[in-house]
């Protein structure tokens, strides 16, 4: 394995040094000064991500593992690397347990259709909380009406929290798995997911992580942690869309049939039948994303350069600073108000249908989300239809906060709003 080293970190976080290294920001949007907010939905991609993919496809582009010439040989080790950067990052066992898939959607769909199918029926249920994504939702809906298993949900409060009593009541000897986000992507709430996965587990279930709003924020140790599944995205950790990581026990996944078929995943075909390759290779079918596992691995590689403990906390200040600033606006609502809270702040605007704020906001130069965020039954808890959500990351500043709250407070005078 090789381990991604230990970098030499500054005395202090350099927020204006970290935005040099992001091209994108330096633009402006309708005459203003680019104010980039949505980084909950897709963060932007530093120069070295952008340099390692440009220079894979100069110097290095071939299809992976099939080939014996220099390129493929180059892209192979490429390739590979990057999932030796993952297992490193989030502190896998093995290499084997690291499976490269389009994303935090597709990992959660391959165990609800390799794992679950198989093995859920009538009487069986799963559990998932009332904070979850769609992604975290759906996939197991589907798996219910193909099996006859039920779907069981924990409840929240009106923080935004799990209900931790209700989740014990939930959970018992029918409950086969448990998927649970690390960090609620519409309200930013950080779930005690190492708690709840050491209740689940004892109860006999197995547990999916979706981290997909984890790894960004905070260290993430799965072998800590004890779950049977961790899933993200690239794209949110800095890196390019199109690629994210399963990361799966040995064990567990050394059990569980392809759920693709095709090249690479195979040790032999004859029309008789097929026999299966070894991990992690029976789970990538075709060719992978051979560029974007590059830009991954240098996505990993670069927060490991200013410290993913030095990214928390710049985040966690700023989130306290917008909290402070934006709770000041006559009119502003929060949605969600967990104690313990990611870089993540949803709130809707007297008068101001949150697609409107989005929009008013954008010809500001801001760049917030606005929606349900793939997270429809939080905002049928709440009551709205919609929120505005802004979200941090390592680049963004108290200028930006001071931008954002400036938009809004134009955008309810335009309102006529009063204050």
């Amino acid at each position: 394995m090789t381990a991604i080293p230990t970098p030499n970190l500054p005395e202090t976080y350099d927020v204006a040094r970290v935005r040099r290294d992001f091209p994108i920001l330096d633009q402006r949007i309708h005459g203003q000064p680019l104010i980039y907010l949505d980084n909950a939905a897709t963060a932007q991609k530093p120069r070295a991500v952008l340099e390692a993919m440009d220079r894979y496809y100069r110097e290095a582009n071939a299809n992976v593992h099939r080939g014996v010439h220099t390129l493929s040989e180059r892209a192979t080790a490429l390739y590979e690397g990057a999932r030796d950067h993952v297992q490193a990052f989030l502190n896998a066992r093995a290499r084997e347990e690291i499976i490269f898939v389009r994303g935090t959607t597709e990992a959660i769909n391959l165990v609800a259709q390799s794992y679950a199918r198989p093995r859920l029926g009538p009487g069986d249920e799963i559990l998932i909380t009332h904070l979850e994504h769609h992604s975290n939702t759906v996939p197991w809906q589907m798996v219910c009406e193909q099996t006859g298993a039920a779907l069981k949900v924990v409840p929240i409060t009106p923080a935004g929290e799990i209900d931790h009593a209700a989740f014990g009541q939930l959970l018992g000897p029918r409950t086969r798995i448990f998927a649970v986000a690390h960090v609620s992507n519409a309200l930013g709430t950080v779930n005690p997911v190492a708690e709840l996965t050491a209740q689940a587990r004892a109860a006999g279930a197995m547990v999916l992580i979706d981290g997909a709003q984890g790894v960004p924020h905070q260290r993430v140790d799965v072998q800590a942690l004890d779950c049977d599944f961790y899933a993200f995205s690239a794209h949110k950790l800095y890196g390019p869309t199109g690629i994210g990581v399963l990361y799966g026990r040995r064990e567990v996944l050394e059990a569980m049939p392809p759920w693709q078929g095709g090249g690479d995943m195979i040790r032999t075909v004859h029309f008789a039948g097929s026999t299966w390759n070894d991990l992690p290779y029976k789970f990538e079918a075709g060719t992978p994303a051979i560029a974007e596992a590059v830009g991954l691995g240098a996505a990993l590689a670069y927060v490991e350069s200013l410290g993913i403990e030095r990214i928390a906390a710049h985040e966690a200040a700023l989130t306290a600073y917008a909290l402070e600033r934006l709770g000041a606006i006559p009119g502003l609502r929060f949605i969600g108000t967990a104690r313990d809270r990611a870089g993540v702040v949803s709130f809707v605007l007297d008068g101001v249908h949150p697609h409107d704020l989005g929009t008013i906001l954008d010809h500001a130069g801001v760049a917030i989300r606005a929606g349900h965020h793939c997270a429809m039954p939080v905002m049928d808890f709440y009551g709205v239809p919609a929120t505005a959500r802004a979200s941090f990351a390592c680049y963004n500043t108290r200028g930006d906060v001071d931008a954002l709250v400036t938009a809004l407070e134009g955008a309810r005078k335009l309102f006529g709003g009063r204050g």
